[in-house]
């Protein structure tokens, strides 16, 4: 389990909740070091004192801020740990809103798993999952991390208490000016659409099994040149690039590679199995009234010849 990252306490009202910050997620991604493509050697970055000349270590450089070319304020880890904040080491709850209400572009990339922290936080830690968890409810908070004041959103996961970082307000960009022009669609290409939605939706997200391909190639690579071999084929088809012309076409062999996908091989793959709206069904049952009054109409020719030719 990773160490924790930041102690401190939940606070709401008069309640406080001591706990601890572990990171939620872990990167599995490749690095790669600088090297001289030449000889192969590795590039090395030294770090050096502009007055004095000398090559530092890394616990001899602090941090300062630039007010000028010739004026720079050392900030100690002390001046941040004594920030003049409320949040500084508490996590500030400052409302509870409905989860289905949180516009899920403020959410950040980092997570974080708030933990008990001791067991006299127990019973407030769980009050608070629990409370939060009938109500449906998360909490929006405040707290001070690597260097900042952050905006976060607190709420239950399982038996835990998970924290996202947020993205202040101004930090989110109106998407109004990348909207393309409005396009006009057929009701047949909507109900396409629908049905391909309809084909490939699961229930939860662990149904699917997802993999990191661009990694597996990668490490693949890797392998491949550290053995002086070549890398083994990647299976599966590339995706065909290209302007769709017939978007109803695209759309029909999409729901059958779909639905061949999810083992439907046995079905029809067609996008004209959703249901007509109720204006283009009436619209339909027009022409069966005309239908009947001919077969009416051919009815009394055939007993009119009949009584004729009796009469005759």
């Amino acid at each position: 389990m990773p160490r924790h990252i930041w102690s401190g306490a939940i606070s709401f009202g008069l309640v406080t909740v001591p706990i601890k910050l572990e990171p939620a997620t872990e990167s599995h991604s490749i690095s790669f070091r600088q090297i001289h493509v030449e000889d192969g050697g590795q590039i090395r970055y030294r770090k050096y004192c502009e007055i004095d000349g000398q090559e530092l270590r890394q616990d001899e450089i602090g941090k300062g801020y630039e007010i000028s070319k010739d004026n720079v304020i050392p900030i100690t880890d002390a001046d941040l740990a004594e920030l003049p904040l409320p949040t500084a080491k508490a996590i500030e709850i400052v409302a509870f809103v409905p989860w289905d209400s949180i516009d899920r572009r403020h959410i950040g990339e980092s997570s974080y798993y708030a933990s008990a922290d001791g067991q006299v936080a127990a019973k407030p830690y769980t009050l608070l999952r629990q409370a939060l968890g009938r109500t449906e409810k998360v909490a929006v908070a405040k707290f001070a991390l690597r260097g900042r004041e952050r905006l976060g959103l607190l709420r239950p996961y399982g038996d835990a208490l998970l924290l996202h970082s947020m993205r202040w307000d101004d930090e989110v960009r109106d998407p109004s000016e990348l909207a393309p022009e409005q396009s006009k669609l057929s009701e047949q290409e909507i109900e396409g659409a629908l049905a391909l939605l309809e084909t490939m939706s699961v229930d939860r997200l662990d149904e699917l099994e997802l993999t990191d391909d661009y990694r597996d190639a990668l490490v693949e690579v890797i392998a491949a040149k550290s053995e002086h071999r070549q890398p083994k084929p990647v299976a599966g088809e590339e995706p065909q690039a290209g302007q769709v012309v017939d978007l109803m076409a695209a759309l029909e062999e999409s729901v059958a590679k779909a639905k061949e996908a999810r083992g439907e091989t046995g079905e029809h793959a067609t996008v004209h199995e959703m249901p007509k709206p109720k204006k283009r069904a009436a619209a339909k049952t027009a022409p069966a009234k005309k239908t009947a009054t001919k077969k009416t109409a051919a009815k009394k020719n055939a007993a009119k010849k009949a009584t004729k030719k009796r009469a005759s």
